[in-house]
């Protein structure tokens, strides 16, 4: 069997045989999942526990690969004026696309209509059952999703996991070492020594992924049932294909325009994306991606800024959801929503979605939020998407992940702080599988 070549290393790697793959593993797992979740439903359902403690698993060892990577990226930069560019950078960009995807949930929404023809009742609607999603989104305000960034302690940033507390303690410290400098170093030193064993962990918790994507999956079928969705397809058939259209063609022009292709992003990143599938949950993958971003030239200081944070700005794919599923439900009761209607649900969801994001069930949440303040929706019309929210969690979690992804490559490229040559070596498959050791290595500048 041919080797490869490391192109940070220079380590001769051996490729893995295919059933050794991650990605191959997980698609097992999945498929695996759904044929349990339909002949043995209760059984099914039983394993959620594997998916949630999987999913825990990950979310234990987020705060410390963000603190180390951001901390360590910022504290090497020379220039700290770079850092306020590389933010001001990533919200450009991240208010751009997130406003593109309400856009397109919007148009396609008023194109194919999947709501139409329905004729539902709002009386016979169950209001009680997303009472809970509006009570949420009734508390969940932009004034307090922005004090809540910063923690009320630096033990509680880590102890809740919340990804902007950690984000926040870690850009602050980075400035200090930077500011602090030559006394700093053995603090620095002793960072990135401890970022080998960090990413090491990373990749041994990922040989647990199938185990969690299993478990999800079984639990999802086992629970809802295939059969569930059938009434509601139209609905499923129109998010996923404006989800593609989104990413294949909004996102893939970008690609395109800054030089790489879309196709070959999302086949490195592929182990990643099954894993969101499966688990519905796109921080399940979020140390895995800023490892692979890094390995694939983004450097440090980039990946380490603007990948959390855009695990709560850059929503694309909850965006889509919302206008999508407004329109579903203005649809399916028979409710005309005029254009000024339409314009006030695209403005008060570029701000809800913000303020909603880092929350348990956010799309569904986030709904909630824009629909109370849109006058011409009820808010008891998201009962009729409820028992399929499931279904479209995947492909919301798929999108935020893989406009994440896009939106790292193309600042770092745009703050210059992209190896095109490693970029090209990541893309066309000439890295190894495991890049933790390639991230671990890597300087931090």
């Amino acid at each position: 069997m041919a080797t490869i070549t490391a192109p940070v290393t220079g380590v001769p790697v051996r490729p893995k045989k295919f059933y050794q793959q991650l990605y191959v593993q997980v698609l097992v797992a999945i498929a695996a999942g759904i044929l349990i979740g339909h002949y043995w439903p209760d059984f099914g359902a039983s394993l959620k526990p594997l998916g949630d403690a999987f999913i825990k698993l990950v979310k234990m060892i987020i705060a410390p690969v963000i603190f180390l990577t951001v901390a360590t990226g910022i504290a090497g930069m020379s220039d700290m004026k770079k850092v306020g560019r590389v933010a001001g950078k990533a919200m450009i960009y991240f208010l751009t696309f997130s406003t593109l995807a309400l856009i397109v949930g919007l148009v396609i929404g008023n194109v194919v209509q999947p709501g139409t023809g329905l004729h539902i009742d709002p009386a016979s609607l169950d209001a009680k059952a997303v009472q809970t999603y509006a009570t949420k989104a009734h508390e969940t305000s932009i004034i307090g999703f922005l004090q809540n960034i910063i923690p009320d302690t630096i033990v509680g940033a880590f102890a809740s996991g919340d990804i902007l507390q950690v984000l926040f303690f870690s850009v602050l410290f980075g400035l200090s070492l930077s500011i602090v400098g030559e006394r700093a170093q053995p603090v620095l030193d002793f960072m990135q020594a401890l970022s080998a064993p960090i990413f090491k962990l990373v990749a041994i918790l990922m040989k647990a992924a199938p185990i969690g994507a299993f478990g999800a999956m079984a639990f999802t079928i086992g629970k809802y049932g295939i059969g569930s969705v059938a009434n509601l397809a139209m609905l499923i058939a129109t998010f996923y294909l404006t989800a593609a259209v989104f990413i294949l063609g909004v996102l893939g022009a970008v690609c395109r325009y800054n030089g790489f292709s879309i196709f070959a992003l999302i086949r490195y990143i592929k182990e990643e994306i099954l894993l969101v599938i499966g688990t519905s949950s796109s921080e399940a993958a979020l140390p895995s991606l800023m490892e692979k971003l890094e390995a694939a030239g983004c450097k440090r200081s980039v990946v380490g800024l603007v990948v959390p944070t855009g695990y709560s700005f850059n929503l694309d794919g909850t965006n889509i959801y919302m206008t999508l599923a407004s329109l579903f439900i203005a649809q399916a009761m028979d409710i005309h929503l005029s254009l000024a209607d339409q314009v006030l649900l695209l403005l008060v969801a570029m701000l809800s979605s913000k303020g909603a994001a880092g929350i348990t069930g956010a799309g569904f949440i986030t709904l909630a939020a824009t629909l109370s303040v849109v006058p011409a929706v009820p808010v008891a019309g998201m009962a009729l998407i409820l028992g399929i929210d499931r279904f479209m969690s995947e492909c919301r979690a798929v999108t935020n992940f893989i406009g994440n992804a896009v939106a790292t490559v193309v600042v770092a490229r745009w703050e210059g702080e992209l190896d095109p040559v490693q970029l090209e070596a990541a893309l066309g498959g000439k890295l190894p599988e495991d890049v933790s050791d390639i991230a671990a290595s890597a300087p931090a500048e």
